[in-house]
């Protein structure tokens, strides 16, 4: 008797959190045991991943089948948006001790071992995300040790796709300009759907991982865009907060996140950090636009969550 095809565990890439948001290619595995990937513009054909960040958000939430939990995880380059799901309970008590901590005021740094997920909307938009298989909180020592794996990973897969520019997509002519074995797959699917790019956002972002490995100190609350050192105070001010804003709030945070909804939603929704970013451009604070958005979509019912981060209007 034959024996039935086991899956093969894919190993866990290592890709900062823009590459990631970036991709907007699925790949469906076509058998019962074949894996399924999301494919980044870089050519990293993504089934597993280990990401890592300060954790930036954690929520529980109830439906019929369980607890479920969200999470944000914050890289030098972008978010990282990861779920723990009901049928997971062996992660449950270790998620709440990170929602606990995180309700607390604590701000640490987590590694985090994912299954890549997608969601297309109807007009084709795609965003991404993980389900998590196993997480941890790290010390800075890690954090930087995964912050150069991740580094030179993306430049790997940098030099791969320039030396792509310049050969036939085919496997043996992609080979033969210096394009690794490994990536010739991935580099084919992504050249085939992406297209010419500029890639120098990629090269800010390993630059970035770069300083911050290379620093004394890891900022906690600031995002992407401050490009910290590993030793800098979790108490430094957001970059964000520090947007321009108005001294005075124009106009109620509920009526700028729903305006900003109806002006930028292309039937995927609109971002959990856009919707923050337009309340303080107004001038509101951080928390009370993170108020605002769990009040509208839990108690007034004005706007939906039809996918993890990104939110919409309740149809009418």
């Amino acid at each position: 008797m034959s024996q039935p095809a086991r899956r093969v565990r894919q190993t866990a890439v290592r890709l900062f959190a823009q590459e990631y948001m970036d991709a907007d290619l699925p790949e469906e595995g076509a058998g019962e045991y074949d894996p399924s990937f999301v494919i980044t513009k870089l050519g990293a054909k993504v089934n597993r991943a280990l990401v890592g960040g300060v954790i930036d958000r954690v929520e529980r939430r109830e439906t019929d089948n369980g607890s479920f939990y969200t999470g944000h995880l914050r890289d030098p380059t972008g978010t990282h948006r990861f779920e723990v799901a009901s049928f997971q309970p062996e992660l449950h008590a270790d998620i709440e001790e990170i929602l606990n901590r995180f309700e607390s005021g604590d701000r640490f740094l987590m590694l985090l071992v994912g299954r890549a997920r997608w969601f297309e909307t109807e007009d084709g938009g795609v965003f991404t995300s993980f389900r998590a298989e196993e997480f941890t909180i790290v010390d800075k020592d890690r954090y930087t040790h995964w912050l150069v794996e991740a580094s030179e990973a993306t430049l790997r897969r940098l030099d791969a796709f320039e030396a792509s520019m310049e050969s036939d997509l085919t496997p043996a002519a992609l080979e033969a300009s210096g394009v690794p074995k490994d990536l010739v797959d991935g580099t084919i699917l992504a050249r085939g759907h992406y297209g010419e790019f500029d890639t120098e956002n990629y090269r800010v972002g390993v630059l970035q991982g770069l300083s911050m490995a290379t620093g004394s100190d890891i900022l906690i609350e600031a995002p992407p865009a401050a490009q910290p050192t590993l030793e800098q105070s979790s108490d430094a001010p957001s970059p964000v907060a520090e947007a321009p804003a108005s001294p005075t709030p124009t106009g109620e945070v509920a009526d700028v996140l729903l305006a900003t909804i109806r002006a930028k939603d292309d039937g995927g929704g609109v971002d959990y950090d856009t919707l923050v970013h337009a309340a303080i451009t107004s001038g509101h604070s951080r928390e009370a636009a993170e108020d605002a958005i769990d009040n509208l979509r839990d108690i007034e019912c004005s706007i939906i969550e039809p996918r993890f981060s990104y939110f919409r209007l309740t149809p009418e």
